[in-house]
């Protein structure tokens, strides 16, 4: 009788390591980080300002809060390599405690909210700023604790055949978690009142644990250890530190990473008042732009899964996602003085693609990056996920603030309001060849060929299910 299973989306990237049912239930950690993604991005930034009316410079620091946290994801993932527990368990204790800092965070989260926008019996100097500030850093060191020890998981029970395919489910997760949340989200906040946001922000708490305790539920195998090799002295991180970084690469590489991801994120917020503001295009017309560079986005990571598994160079790789993200934002920029709305979308698919190539291949390129015995994929993944959420939280910020400084010069008024824009853009396509130049140093000179293996001893395949978003 026909396995009805395999026509199934993503039946494929089961293994008998790692069950399609297990790796299904695994994913459910992606939509739990979609929903706080959304919640903190999204929802809570537009109610704090409209609904509570609070100051948009306080709502500013407390979203960029949780990227306080991105910097100590090398960490996190290293503590999941080498901890030691009786029942052998590695990462799951890192996902249960995450779980419990971003329930928390969420819990506590309408509360300090309303304190800080002042709707209170009692005024408490700064006592809104404090509560909202702690609420929004345990979330954020909730998910990214969550993410990275969860994303070490499904990369380790993973096999080498399935985990290019197991990357691709946990990233189509992360977003079907963003956009169920934001719906449903959306149309429970419709009627808004005090009591619906507590309501609504509480709720969130609640599924998130429910789900990530889904999720975990035996997902990691019991290997007891004994007393004498849990008293071991425990690897130290700088050890670990100087295992990856052994060869002088993993500087130069994270280097790449950091400033690549400010290339391509810089426009983050700045695309859809660009469309609306300089081409005049309707919120529908604008709206789609999300939907526009995940599709290029999703492009980009099939295209790198192709050519990793043909035995591409990861650096060769990233350096055409760069090439592309370069054209892309010509063609943004192009766009205007055209008035080619076409022009502008074509642009953005390319962001999307340009972006999604070039960060499969540099993670691909620090998850291989040969280490000598302590380095784990924990601590690969976290610098990896550090240096690049780091630089997408700090490129955020300083597209808004570029765009609205050259926007109160006289060169706006001069050269029109796509000015402010323009210098946004043309800054972006010179980080991009900055990380080009950065880059040249690891490409190799020799290309291989499927059959041929490279130096490292990777096998051309994408090696992990470790996508931090």
């Amino acid at each position: 009788m026909t396995d009805l299973r395999r026509f199934l989306p993503f039946s494929d990237a089961a293994s008998d390591a790692l069950p399609l049912g297990q790796l299904l239930r695994l994913s459910l950690f992606q939509i739990s980080v979609g929903m706080a993604t959304v919640m903190l991005l999204g929802t809570l930034n537009r109610v704090m300002i409209v609904e509570l009316s609070v100051p948009a410079i306080i709502v500013a620091a407390m979203i960029a809060l949780p990227v306080l946290v991105a910097p100590f994801r090398a960490l996190l993932g290293f503590r999941s390599d080498t901890h030691r527990s009786a029942i052998g368990w590695k990462r799951l204790p890192y996902m249960w405690f995450g779980s419990l800092w971003q329930m928390g965070g969420l819990a506590v989260m309408p509360f300090a909210l309303l304190v800080l926008s002042g709707d209170t019996v009692h005024d408490v100097p700064f006592a809104g700023e404090v509560l909202a500030a702690l609420a929004f850093l345990m979330t954020g060191l909730g998910l990214h604790m969550t993410q990275t020890a969860g994303l070490a998981l499904a990369s380790d029970r993973a096999t080498d055949e399935t985990r290019p395919r197991v990357v691709a489910l946990l990233y189509v997760m992360f977003l079907v978690g963003m956009g169920v949340s934001a719906v449903i989200i959306g149309a429970l906040l419709q009627d808004f009142s005090q009591l619906r946001l507590i309501q609504v922000v509480q709720g969130t708490a609640v599924v998130t644990i429910l789900l990530n305790l889904v999720a975990l539920w035996r997902q990691e195998i019991v290997k007891p250890m004994t007393k004498a090799e849990r008293a071991e002295p425990r690897p130290k991180f700088t050890d670990a530190w100087a295992d990856f970084a052994r060869g002088g690469q993993a500087g130069r590489l994270l280097a790449v990473v950091a400033i690549g991801t400010m290339g391509f994120n810089m426009q983050d917020v700045l695309l859809e008042p660009y469309g609306g503001e300089i081409l005049g295009l309707s919120v529908a017309a604008t709206t789609m732009l999300t939907a526009v560079w995940a599709v290029g986005a999703l492009a980009g990571f099939g295209y790198a899964a192709r050519l990793l598994g043909q035995g591409h160079d990861a650096y060769r790789m990233a350096a055409r996602g760069i090439l592309v993200g370069i054209g892309a934002f010509s063609a943004v920029v192009f766009a205007a003085p055209l008035n080619s709305p076409a022009l502008f979308f074509a642009g953005a698919i390319g962001i999307g693609f340009g972006g999604g190539l070039f960060a499969v291949a540099t993670l691909t390129a620090a998850m291989t990056m040969p280490a000598h015995g302590i380095a784990g994929r924990g601590l690969a993944l976290g610098a990896w996920g550090a240096a690049q959420a780091t630089a997408a939280g700090i490129s955020i910020f300083l597209g808004g603030a570029i765009r609205d400084l050259v926007g109160a010069t006289q060169w706006t008024e001069q050269l029109g309001p796509a000015t402010a824009y323009s210098v946004v853009y043309h800054v972006e396509i010179g980080l991009l060849f900055l990380t080009l130049a950065a880059l040249g140093p690891l490409v190799r000179t020799a290309r291989f060929s499927p059959q041929t293996k490279n130096p490292s001893g990777h096998d051309g395949k994408i090696g992990l299910a470790d996508l931090p978003a």
